[in-house]
Parts: structure tokens; sequence; C-alpha cells
């Protein structure tokens, strides 16, 4: 079984290898009630085998080194009982649609997941103070993303592997949205239903083991 820190070394360089990230972004998992496990702080492709994270508390303030947008983590794992891992992330497409001020519409299965449609936080600041990383968590809510204007986006899952399948799943609804918008008929393109969304937006099926397993293969660990 792998330890707390080799999973959230995984899955930064997973989200790295995949283009989910570049020289910013950082994920978290939930130790416990009171204590969240972040990874180093650094470009997350770059942390090595061994290289651990960094142990915060939920509520109180971050320990020294730890990158000041954490705070969203915290605000997520204070609201959100059912979070187990948390990702921030700024892939190309997601950074698109936020920098066009909208989020993507529930056109196909992954985007289910986000259904009726992923969160959005209007302002451009950084989630660098306690007020504005709470806003972010609270207009998050139930959903399993936010997008961040003009900033990418936050994912929540149950666990490691919820998460990086959701920011995977994220990007790829701003790459149909954006192809399907290209094409002047986004007007004309059919969304989810209810009832489509909720029959597309299982976990059974090792939906999330498949995609960790495909994100983190040739992983050093």
């Amino acid at each position: 079984m792998l330890s707390q820190q080799v999973i959230v070394r995984k899955a930064a360089r997973a989200l790295a290898k995949c283009g989910l990230v570049g020289p910013y972004g950082h994920c978290s998992i939930r130790l416990n009630a009171s204590e969240l496990l972040v990874c180093a702080a650094k470009p997350m492709g770059t942390i090595a085998i061994g290289e651990d994270g960094t142990t915060v508390p939920i509520y109180g303030p971050l320990p020294e080194g730890v990158l000041g947008e954490v705070r969203v983590h915290q605000q997520i794992y204070q609201r959100r009982a059912d979070v187990g891992a948390v990702c921030r992330v700024l892939p190309p497409n997601v950074m698109m649609m936020s920098a066009l001020g909208r989020a993507p519409e529930v056109r196909h299965g992954f985007g289910a997941f986000f259904y009726p449609r992923p969160a959005f936080w209007s302002s451009t600041a950084l989630m660098r103070s306690d007020e504005i990383a709470a806003g972010v968590a609270a207009a998050l809510g139930l959903q399993g993303g936010i997008i961040l204007r003009a900033n990418g986006a936050v994912v929540a899952g149950a666990d490691m592997k919820q998460a990086v399948t959701l920011a995977w799943f994220l990007e790829d609804m701003c790459r149909i949205e954006l192809g399907i918008m290209a094409t002047g008929e986004a007007n004309k393109s059919p969304l989810l239903t209810t009832e489509e969304a909720a029959g597309r937006s299982e976990w059974s099926g090792r939906v999330a083991e498949r995609m960790w397993d495909y994100l983190t293969a040739g992983d050093p660990e």
C-alpha cells in the first residue's frame, strides 16, 4: 500500500506529465480531521523520489515555506467532509475558458461529473488571503471543480485518484467546449440532461483507478 507521501508525489508528477500544471500548481491529501499533506513547494514535475511534502493544519496559519494559495485547500477541507484530496491546476484549455470568463457546458460524459456545470469564481485575485480562499471554497459548494477567472481551476475529490481524474476531465470538458464554440454551432449542440448526466457520473467500473494508472504510468515510485 502506497504511503500518503508517495501518493502526493505521484499525483504531482502525473499532473505535470499530462500538462495539467506547469511551473505552478499544487496538490494535497487529507491526513485526518485536522491536518492535510501538501506537495513540495516547487514545480510539480520536478518533485523527486523521497522529496516529502509538508503537513499543514486544516485550521490555522500555514507553516513557513508553504505556498500561500494552499489556503484554499484548508478552506475546502473545512467545508467538505467528503473531500479527501484537492488539486490546484492550470491546464491550457481550462486557462482559455477561465480567460473567457465562463464555465463550460456539460456536453459529454466526462463533463457529467460537473453537472450542471463547474463552479466559477469571477475575481482574478490570487488566493493568498484567508478571505479570498474562503470565498473560492464557498463558491465551489458541493461541486467537483471551480474555474477561477483568468487563473485556472481547483478540483476536489473523495481521494487523490478522483481528484486527478477530475482535473483531467475538466480540461477535456473545456477542450470540447472550445472546439464546439469554434464551429459556431454552440447554441445548437445538445447538452446532457439531468438523467443523462446522472447516468454518466458514476465512479463504478474503476473510473478513477484506470485514470490513475494512466496518468502515473512510468512513474519512478
